[in-house]
């Protein structure tokens, strides 16, 4: 589903990311220049695995589930692209295809630009190089830590740094106690496992812990932060 323009929200996404934010007026001129507007029902497929890179892509409202199908047919989620955020460079890099399925989590809206105009802006910015390179090292930076953190770190500190990226990611100030923040993207207890490579049984056991330590709340519509500082001293104790 195409519309033309982004909504004054939209926008505000994407300029406001932390990278885009960085690169010269000129640059994010030009890329918003030739960039061009999708929409997403929740569910629907944005990018395939095993096709050919045709597009740059960032996320400008909802957000991006990334996932893989494992040998048995089973579904992993490996994480989600929140708004502002821009991927689908590393394809056209190499050359080579998708490695991934892409699905919009929710409703959602990307901003993508044409394989050939992202060559074009790379050829008439120099300064993007630099700025993939920054973005690149930042992803690899994301990555290690995270192996780090599955092979060190105990599940329930595990799940507190993910919940505390969510909040960051996805956070809604309640509206009932300005103290608790409410996490936007909804989750199934089976999606959040995956994020943390455990078992649903397992990451609902130490949901109900810290549930039970008044640290969160389960709602049916997802989950509320109540305490932030408790979240924060769950996942450094084993620092």
């Amino acid at each position: 589903m195409e519309e033309p323009i982004l909504t004054v929200e939209e926008r505000a996404a994407i300029n406001s990311g932390r990278w885009f934010s960085s690169l010269s007026p000129s640059l994010r001129h030009d890329i918003l220049r030739c960039a061009y507007v999708k929409r997403f029902r929740d569910g629907e497929l944005i990018t395939a695995r095993g096709e050919p890179p045709e597009e740059w892509l960032a996320c400008a409202k909802g957000a991006i589930r990334v996932s893989s199908t494992s040998i048995s047919g089973k579904l992993i989620t490996l994480t989600y692209v929140e708004p502002g955020i821009w991927f689908g460079d590393v394809s056209i890099f190499d050359g080579d295809r998708r490695t991934h399925d892409a699905y919009a989590h929710g409703d959602s809206t990307t901003l993508c630009v044409a394989k050939a105009d992202f060559k074009k802006i790379l050829a008439a910015h120099t300064e993007l190089y630099e700025a993939l390179l920054r973005l690149h090292a930042r992803r690899i930076r994301q990555l290690y830590g995270l192996v780090e953190d599955l092979n060190t770190l105990p599940l329930r500190a595990r799940l507190a740094k993910q919940l505390m990226h969510l909040a960051r990611s996805y956070g809604v100030p309640s509206l009932s106690d300005d103290s608790e923040v409410r996490i936007g993207l909804q989750l199934a207890q089976e999606e959040l496992a995956q994020l943390l490579g455990a078992s649903r049984q397992r990451v609902n056991q130490e949901l109900k812990s810290m549930e039970r330590e008044n640290t969160i709340r389960i709602e049916p519509g997802g989950l509320v932060i109540r305490d932030r500082q408790a979240l924060m001293r769950i996942a450094e104790a084993d620092h």
